[in-house]
């Protein structure tokens, strides 16, 4: 957090507060004055810890991401079904962004764009599985790189455009499941 003079147990505070506020409101309509209020703090108390609810907002989205990004963590057992195992990461990451892009979605289009960081991250990760899978014959022989890259795309825009739409959740998650299975399937060796 640039900017960021002081940490302790009020910053901790103001940054729960927005979360709350955001989960509430939405990103989007989040500001100082509503956290002051909220916490019956000053000025001075917010702005000696965050230079604007900017810095404060990009906390909780980092703090979603990250907790977005544990979902992926699920540990592969060998004997599993390979393909059962990726649907659910792929499924559980999506029902938690799902909700939390509901609540950060004009923030996202006005603040944020691509982070780097994100995308290497992800399509990283996808490509562990896949070289996981390629190494135990699971899938026919592919392009790694293309493939983690069209799987990020895939995953990422469908979210966004279902959350975009506002489909129901429930509909969301049962027609990306029957499309993903259809890319699995097409992958089998």
């Amino acid at each position: 957090m640039v900017g960021k003079i002081i940490y302790d147990e009020m910053s901790e505070r103001i940054i729960q507060t927005t979360e709350r506020l955001v989960t509430e409101k939405g990103a989007h309509t989040v500001n100082v004055r509503m956290v002051l209020k909220e916490l019956g703090i000053t000025n001075r108390v917010f702005y000696n810890r965050f230079g604007n609810i900017n810095e404060v907002l990009e906390t909780v989205y980092e703090r979603t991401i990250m907790e977005i990004r544990k979902s992926m963590s699920a540990p592969l057992d060998p004997d599993a079904d390979f393909f059962e195992y990726v649907l659910d990461i792929v499924v559980r990451s999506l029902l938690l962004s799902y909700d939390n892009k509901m609540r950060f979605y004009q923030y996202i289009l006005e603040n944020k764009t691509i982070s780097r960081d994100n995308y290497n991250w992800w399509t990283g990760e996808i490509k562990k599985l896949i070289e996981y899978a390629k190494s135990k014959k699971i899938i026919r022989d592919v392009d790694s790189d293309i493939l983690s890259y069209s799987i990020w795309c895939f995953c990422r825009g469908y979210n966004t455009d279902a959350v975009a739409r506002q489909i129901p959740k429930e509909v969301a998650v049962e027609n990306f499941k029957y499309s993903f299975r259809i890319l699995l399937d097409g992958l089998r060796a």
